[in-house]
């Protein structure tokens, strides 16, 4: 059974380098894992992912006019529609007992703080623009 593009077949991991991981298929063909193709995070060392003689799924992406594979171990796991799941914290808990103007106040109270917050900025921005306009008049 040759392989052929898009197939996902399982194989055994033969050699680590710093940039990918050779993977021997089925029919004794081998093929290339490169490092961006071995997981959806980012890899920083093949080594911490893979070791050798380890059992993996690939996915077949390319074979080349040469017969050089490029694998991918990241694609050829399943996809998940599955929502990322909400970490509610304990302020929004405490908030569930309060009463509609207890929280109505508490918006204006951080509104208010954040439009503060949000002057004093911009009044600090506008007088080294100032500051700035008026040395570079100077000259």
């Amino acid at each position: 059974m040759a392989v052929s593009v898009g197939e996902i077949v399982e194989g055994t991991v033969t050699g680590i380098t710093n940039f990918g991981a050779f993977v021997r298929l089925p029919e004794g063909k081998s093929g290339l894992v490169h490092i961006s193709e071995i997981s959806n995070d980012y890899v920083e060392k093949v080594a911490d992912y893979l070791k050798r003689d380890q059992l993996v799924k690939v996915k077949i992406l390319s074979i080349s006019k040469d017969n050089k594979i490029s694998l991918s171990i990241r694609q050829a796991k399943p996809k998940t529609n599955k929502p990322a799941e909400i970490e509610w914290n304990k302020e929004y808990d405490n908030q569930k007992s309060l009463s509609f103007e207890d929280k109505l106040s508490k918006f204006l109270k951080d509104s208010n703080e954040r439009m503060d917050q949000i002057k004093t900025r911009d009044t600090k921005k506008s007088s080294g623009l100032r500051a700035k306009k008026t040395s570079y008049m100077d000259l």
